[in-house]
């Protein structure tokens, strides 16, 4: 069974290979995913890349349910990178963004909230095109996602850009510097 690639793991870093074919190695490559992102407990997404596989795919998860998205694409943005916002009991507050790559570390990072997008999903054997535009959570979700088939990290935002950067220990949030992620 393979195990998600935690950084610093040079396979982060490499651009993943389209996929030109569906074979029964890409259908192993794919359960193996949904099965580490349905066992995972907040993942949202999980890209092929961060269980050491060098193809294009990600899935997203919703619920108990996985959807595969192969060869994606950002056709087009909308508006300005932005730190996104979440509801809370407080009223708003940031949205921060983390990674099963990174274990317990989360940060703010700058995403566009309103995304048009492409991507292949195999169905009945062949693999068949669509088109959306995606808003919110989910574009967020897609962005990062897609980052990691570039061997783009969300740390390398919150390094270029300086948002803050967050540690869990148990049930506790202390700030850090991206410089203790990095190390």
């Amino acid at each position: 069974m393979r195990k998600i690639v935690v950084y610093p793991n040079q396979s982060l870093r490499e651009v993943s290979e389209k996929i030109e074919k569906v074979d029964s190695k890409l259908l192993s490559e794919i359960d193996d995913l949904k099965k580490m992102l349905i066992e995972s407990d907040n993942g949202a997404g999980l890209a092929a890349p961060q269980i050491g596989i060098n193809r294009r795919f990600f899935g997203l998860k919703k619920g108990k349910i996985i959807k595969v998205l192969i060869n994606p694409q950002i056709l087009g943005t909308w508006g300005e990178r932005v730190l996104p916002m979440m509801a809370s009991e407080q009223g708003e507050e940031e949205f921060l963004e983390g990674c099963l790559s990174f274990p317990d570390i989360f940060g703010q990072v700058r995403r566009y909230l309103k995304i048009k997008v492409s991507w292949h999903e195999l169905i009945e054997g062949k693999l068949v095109s669509f088109e959306k535009v995606l808003s919110g959570f989910e574009a967020i979700v897609w962005q990062h996602e897609s980052d990691h088939l570039d061997g783009v990290l969300f740390v390398d935002y919150l390094k270029k850009e300086g948002g803050k950067v967050y540690r869990w220990v148990g049930k506790v949030k202390e700030e850090i510097s991206i410089k203790e992620v990095l190390a």
